[in-house]
């Protein structure tokens, strides 16, 4: 599993991906329709390829809701994301007491750690000086 910042990033760039799905899809699909009294939608000749694929009102709707729900899910695990960061609820001075107190813990234990390896070194002359002894007899 990725962590935070990379899940993060992902999802922006998922998101960025859906906005451009999104406007390829508006201005592939729309209805050629004037938006002012002097525009004019231009005829086709045979030959010339389609730029827009007109799709009925129902189904372009229905895509454009899609689309919405869609963008709106995505936005909400990037913002999901966000909050979960780390340190977003913790002031500078809490996380650097935070730090601290990982330290004090990483210094105990590593003295315990340095205490179980001379106990161990000490078990193994132990346990040196018994062979020699048993070698002896």
């Amino acid at each position: 599993m990725a962590d935070r910042l990379t899940q993060l990033q992902e999802a922006v760039d998922q998101l960025a991906n859906q906005f451009v799905a999104c406007f390829y899809y508006l201005e592939r699909h729309h209805d050629l329709q004037p938006f002012g009294p002097n525009d004019k939608v231009p005829d086709l000749k045979p030959e010339q390829q389609k730029e827009v694929e007109t799709l009925p009102p129902e189904v372009f709707q229905a895509g454009q809701t899609e689309l919405a729900r869609d963008l709106i899910v995505k936005e909400q695990q990037v913002e999901y994301l966000i909050s979960s960061l780390p340190g977003l609820d913790n002031s500078e001075r809490d996380q650097e007491q935070l730090i601290k107190d990982l330290e004090e813990e990483l210094r105990v234990a590593e003295a315990q750690r340095l205490e179980a390896v001379k106990e161990k070194d000490d078990v193994l002359k132990q346990l040196d000086q018994v062979l020699r002894m048993i070698r002896r007899y």
